[in-house]
């Protein structure tokens, strides 16, 4: 049996001293627990992570989550209705590579498969309908 301070443990709970008995197990526990804290705190002190992104108390939210202003969620909207138009003004199969590519995240590979065409093609027709899209672009700026 050991004798520990359970001031030392629960420092929040316990303002005087208060010296119990434990087995010897359960004393090892608690000083194992208190190296991992440390170690714990030396790492984040190291690394200057200083805040949990999954503690769930916001701050992860709170960065990720950019409220937009009424004029920003307008210009927005213009962009992906350019972007749309200009897709549509492409042909049939270079709209649907890119968007294979670009929405779906198909690699060129897995489009020229499912095609069954050479990789090169569609790399080259996907590179054509991007140089349309930038023209077509240019027009509204």
């Amino acid at each position: 049996m050991k004798t520990i301070n359970l001031k030392d443990i629960y420092p929040y709970y316990f303002t005087e001293d208060k010296w119990i008995d434990v087995p010897d197990e359960l004393a090892q526990i608690f000083v194992d627990f208190i190296k991992a804290e440390e170690t714990y705190e030396r790492t984040k002190r190291r690394y200057k992570a200083t805040y949990s992104l999954d503690r769930g108390d916001g701050i992860e939210r709170d960065i990720l989550f950019v409220s937009l202003s009424p004029h920003d969620l307008y210009e927005r909207k213009l962009t992906q209705e350019q972007l749309h138009a200009a897709i549509a003004s492409l042909p049939d199969k270079q709209a649907k590579r890119i968007y294979a590519h670009f929405f779906l995240g198909m690699s060129k590979t897995a489009i020229a498969r499912s095609e069954g065409v050479s990789k090169v093609s569609v790399s080259e027709s996907i590179e054509r309908g991007l140089c349309s899209i930038e023209k077509f672009l240019k027009k509204f700026l």
